[in-house]
């Protein structure tokens, strides 16, 4: 069972990799969802970009997964306000309402993960 959970941090790592990338890729994609309130909206996006990619390559080095995970643990919790306010936007950011409804399940998945990684990891 532990090769399972390897391959799923591994996993995980290049997803968040990815998404980290394309923070910088597809800025306009993103405006939506930082919230208007917020000054310095690329910066955010920047930021949170390049979180998610050391984060991820943390993940993949078994000597700082633990803290990779926690640190995606984390963000993923700072992120969840935004996903739940998506659901409830008359515009969600994501495009439709449907498909903020898929995402914000999806959102608790990589809490969980992130959660597990961190408790297997040494």
């Amino acid at each position: 069972m532990k090769i399972v959970w390897i391959i799923v941090r591994v996993l995980f790592a290049i997803f968040l990799i990815y998404a980290g990338i394309q923070h910088f890729v597809k800025l306009a994609f993103y405006i939506p969802f930082v919230p208007s309130f917020l000054p310095f909206t690329a910066a955010i996006i920047y930021a949170s970009g390049i979180i998610e990619i050391l984060l991820g390559i943390m993940m993949i080095m078994p000597k700082y997964a633990k803290h990779g995970a926690f640190g995606i643990l984390l963000l993923m919790l700072i992120f969840l306000p935004i996903h739940v306010w998506d659901v409830f936007s008359v515009t969600p950011a994501i495009g439709s309402h449907q498909v903020a409804l898929i995402r914000l399940p999806i959102q608790f998945l990589f809490i969980f993960l992130a959660w597990h990684i961190k408790k297997l990891s040494q």
